[in-house]
């Protein structure tokens, strides 16, 4: 869900897709993720 919410916003010109996703990751590790299971992590791995 979160992921298509994501990318139809990004369509629309509503916000910065690469940024958003970044953050949505890192906003689940910094509540205490032990493991985040992604479809963005091919797209953030190439970053890090």
């Amino acid at each position: 869900g979160e992921y298509a919410m994501l990318h139809a916003a990004a369509e629309k010109g509503w916000l910065d897709l690469e940024a958003v996703a970044h953050e949505s990751l890192v906003s689940l590790k910094r509540a205490g993720a032990d493991l985040i299971v992604t479809y963005f992590a091919e797209d953030l791995a190439d970053r890090l």
